[in-house]
């Protein structure tokens, strides 16, 4: 049997011998320089036996077409030969067949073609062929029946796809063994795609190439999935008492007779409920997927709902699989008062230090007073005095108020109303002693330094220059003193005072004192004395005693001094 080229639209298709009644004018196509063969599509009918003839003409023509095999074009074993075929043979032929009774002919339209530039087919004289992916499919190059060597052998096949060879080193394509074509295992979207078939055809000592060219299409498989549910997924969920509610199952899978179905306390959801009113639906999806599911509106929520677990059904290959819903009641929302607290919080917070800004010297000095005799002894540091005093000693040019508030009002406040001990120069020291040795000393022994400052305050220092020195030396380098600067009046330049007093300025600041020295009392509870008692030690309150007994030493170190 032989077969033909048929083109429908824009596809060839592979044909058998047809009857008189299924084609008027048959095509067949054929590449320019290659060789074809056509047969008669005219079936045998009952009333031929084998004794018929069969006779070939070009159309308008009487004579007919030789069966000399030399010919480029002729006629052997009742098929018409063109080898090979030229442009110029495209054209209408005629075959008559003729019986004892009865007579038949039939007209072939013949296409000699040329490949598109570039390429080795031409886009629209392909073979369409289609497989299904995941599947075992085949590539089938047809038409070579009658393309047998002298031997009646067929010659090799050779592949190419996209006009490129090597496509068969993928493991997947197997060339089938006695015939035209290639399997694919596992067809894959990927392989789709143009193939090409070659042979070399030999005729009277000539080779001649054949070729075919196959559009492979592949078709995607239905996906073969095991069913699972989309949602529920063994879900709690909060709802309101008296709320509506849509209770929803969706399974997918790429099976379409598979049914969910809800049931609750051991029994469909219709018995539990009678205003529940199970739906179930099904929809189709791309790649072959199906979502099956099951619905039922609860319209008011009772409290019974939130007693069970609403359990969703489904059977698959005998097997039962479960996934439920759970209602539950909403918690209580306590994200506002968190929020609520959280604000009232950082408010609180900021007030609170804008408040210590403001006060923190007056609540520092309330919590000395009041909470320090709450507080456990601490270890005595064994140094005796809590500030050493550093002042202008008065001199011919030198400020008397300076002396007057060294030796009169700081003791009046510091000693008699708050219980310091300080050591002034010219009031603790006994005549005759060694400036240098008792400065040393006693600063040893003292918690702070405090350096009064006057507007005339440098010449002055210059005078006591080992005192000056020997404190500067104690508080900046040795023991790391704290400092408590003091201006008796405004001082607007510090670059005629010691670098040390200007590097205590920058770095700790300064108090002013803006009293009078005349002044008979001061309280220690004015801003100034605060600000003086904040740069102090902390001091345990005296009692009564205590303080008569310092009054009683301080009176008589003053006598004593002077």
């Amino acid at each position: 049997m032989t077969s033909t080229f048929l083109l429908i639209g824009h596809l060839i298709l592979l044909i058998p011998l047809f009857s008189a009644e299924e084609c008027i004018v048959c095509d067949y196509f054929v590449l320019v320089g290659e060789p074809t063969a056509i047969s008669c599509p005219v079936i045998t009918l009952p009333a031929l036996h084998s004794d018929y003839n069969m006779t070939w003409y070009k159309n308008g023509s009487n004579t007919p077409i030789t069966t000399e095999k030399h010919a480029r074009i002729h006629v052997r074993k009742g098929l018409l030969w063109f080898i090979p075929a030229t442009l110029e043979d495209s054209g209408l032929y005629e075959c008559e067949v003729r019986g004892l009774n009865r007579s038949n002919q039939k007209t072939i339209n013949l296409k000699v073609f040329k490949n598109d530039n570039g390429l080795c087919f031409n886009g629209k004289m392909k073979y369409e062929q289609v497989v299904n992916s995941a599947n075992i499919g085949n590539i089938i190059c047809p038409d070579l029946e009658n393309f047998k060597d002298e031997d009646n052998v067929k010659p090799e096949v050779h592949w190419y796809k996209e006009c490129k060879p090597g496509f068969l080193e993928d493991k997947r394509f197997v060339l089938a063994e006695g015939e035209n074509a290639v399997l694919i295992h596992n067809v894959s979207v990927q392989d789709k795609g143009n193939y090409t078939c070659r042979m070399v055809y030999t005729y009277m000592g000539k080779q001649y190439n054949v070729s075919r060219t196959m559009s492979l299409v592949v078709k995607e498989s239905p996906l073969q999935m095991r069913p699972e549910f989309i949602y529920p997924k063994n879900n709690t969920i909060e709802v309101e008492l008296g709320s509506h509610v849509v209770m929803e199952c969706n399974v997918s899978s790429g099976i379409n007779s598979l049914i969910p179905y809800w049931e609750v306390n051991d029994g469909y959801v219709d018995d539990f409920d009678s205003t529940y009113r199970e739906q179930f639906y099904e929809k189709g999806m791309p790649h072959g997927i199906t979502v099956a599911g099951t619905k039922f509106n609860i319209s008011k929520v009772k409290v019974k709902d939130y007693a069970y677990k609403f359990f969703c059904h489904f059977i698959y290959e005998s097997q039962q699989f479960t996934s439920y819903i759970k209602l539950e009641p909403p918690a209580q929302n306590i994200q506002g008062y968190l929020i609520g607290g959280g604000v009232s919080l950082v408010f609180l917070v900021f007030v609170t230090l804008i408040i210590y800004k403001i006060f923190k010297i007056d609540i520092v000095l309330w919590y000395r007073n009041s909470c320090h005799p709450f507080l456990g002894e601490k270890a005595s540091d064994g140094k005796i005095y809590d500030a050493y005093v550093l002042y202008p000693k008065n001199r011919e040019s030198c400020l008397y108020s300076s002396d007057i508030f060294a030796l009169k009002i700081l003791p009046e406040v510091l000693e008699r109303q708050c219980g310091y001990n300080l050591f002034i120069f010219g009031r603790n020291d006994l005549p005759g002693e060694d400036m240098v040795s008792v400065a040393d000393e006693t600063l040893k022994q003292s918690r702070r330094l405090m350096i009064i400052l006057a507007s005339e305050t440098p010449s002055c220092l210059l005078e006591d220059a080992c005192e000056q020195q020997l404190a500067m030396y104690n508080a900046l380098i040795r023991d790391g003193t704290q400092v408590i600067l003091i201006e008796m009046d405004e001082i607007l330049d510090y670059t005629s005072m010691p670098e040390s007093v200007r590097y205590i300025k920058q770095k700790h600041g300064a108090i002013q004192w803006k009293g009078d020295v005349s002044e008979k009392s001061c309280s220690a509870n004015t801003k100034f004395w605060k600000n003086v008692r904040y740069q102090m030690p902390s001091k345990k309150k005296m009692s009564h005693s205590e303080i008569y007994l310092l009054h009683q030493t301080l009176n008589s170190s003053t006598t004593k001094g002077n």
